[in-house]
């Protein structure tokens, strides 16, 4: 390596070092809360980031952007690691059935009400894709997806506090709405795993009735986190309908993160990777999008957030009330 390409990059990295330490900083502040308080890691590290966004004007800047778009991506990327295709196969057609025709009536549907409602349908797709894939971190993922827009990094940002806080109360409620309803062990599984928005969400409130449904609701989940991939797809393509992001280029029809996702979803669901391996690609893609999500709170004022007005938090609630009767009437016509 010639000494300009060294100093050249040497000072890439000073420049953007202390952005990513100040993200990395408040992403373990937030990880370690959420273990205090059993609360909900993104949530905190969204929080805390936009408390501290007086570091988005500063020298922190450059760190702070890149944080939130390319740590974002490798975190993507690495949810990849989550999914085995002999996990899915192991519950048969009907949950797989449920799971498809959820996520993507969902976001259909929510993208209808976000133009009904006067927002751009790319709002629905993203608070659509949020509530019937993974909640915070399909947020994320589809942001990355997105073209860019002044008012993207707000909608993102309230988007994650939206799925977080609905999940919460998700996770409270619907085993009571399980037990009401007398769903079986599998049936409540599916229930589970297919409505509620976060991983972490799912696992309390499976496991907190029993080993068969958390295991259950688990997997279900991954097959929902598997959806992510052609909606990423999806939002690309709309893109691309729209010439790209505003300067007229055309994205690729599969960023790189996606690319990386197939890799890795593949080579898991072969067993090629150990499992240590697999935990550590797992813990790695949470930090990731733990950093991430708490760089993009810093690039977030406040008053930007309090003027979203009623019309967004009705649209939210409205996808996930859809999205429990959905799942419920496909258990019901399955059963």
């Amino acid at each position: 390596m010639s000494r300009s390409a060294v100093i050249q990059f040497q000072s890439v990295v000073s420049q953007h070092l202390p952005g990513v330490l100040a993200s990395i900083v408040v992403a373990i502040a937030a990880r370690f809360l959420a273990d205090q308080y059993q609360a909900p890691v993104m949530l905190l590290a969204l929080l805390l980031g936009m408390a501290m966004n007086f570091l988005a004007a500063g020298p922190s800047k450059p760190g702070i952007d890149f944080t939130a778009r390319e740590v974002l991506r490798i975190g993507v990327a690495l949810l990849g690691m989550r999914i085995s295709l002999e996990q899915i196969a192991a519950l048969g057609w009907h949950p797989v059935l449920i799971v498809v025709v959820s996520v993507v009536v969902t976001i259909l549907v929510s993208m209808l009400a976000a133009r009904a409602l006067g927002f751009n349908v790319l709002f629905g797709l993203l608070s659509g894709g949020a509530t019937a894939i993974c909640g915070a971190s399909a947020a994320l993922a589809l942001a990355a997806a997105l073209p860019a827009h002044h008012a993207k990094e707000r909608a993102t940002l309230f988007t994650v506090i939206g799925v977080s806080a609905l999940s919460t109360l998700a996770m409270i409620l619907y085993p009571v709405i399980a037990r009401a309803l007398g769903l079986d062990p599998l049936q409540a599984g599916v229930f589970l795993g297919a409505t509620i928005h976060d991983v972490a969400q799912v696992v309390g409130a499976g496991y907190s009735m029993s080993h068969d449904i958390g295991d259950t609701a688990t997997v279900v989940k991954l097959m929902r986190i598997a959806m992510l991939l052609p909606v990423i797809v999806c939002a690309v393509l709309i893109t691309r309908s729209q010439g790209g992001q505003g300067t007229g280029k055309r994205p690729p029809l599969l960023p790189w993160f996606a690319v990386a996702f197939i890799a890795l979803a593949a080579v898991t669901s072969f067993g090629w990777l150990p499992s240590a391996v697999q935990t550590l690609g797992n813990q790695l893609s949470s930090w990731c999008l733990v950093v991430a999500i708490s760089a993009l709170g810093m690039k977030i004022q406040l008053k930007e957030l309090a003027t979203v007005g009623l019309k967004p938090i009705l649209l939210m609630v409205g996808e996930t009330v859809f999205l429990l009767g959905l799942v419920l009437l496909l258990i019901r016509l399955g059963g």
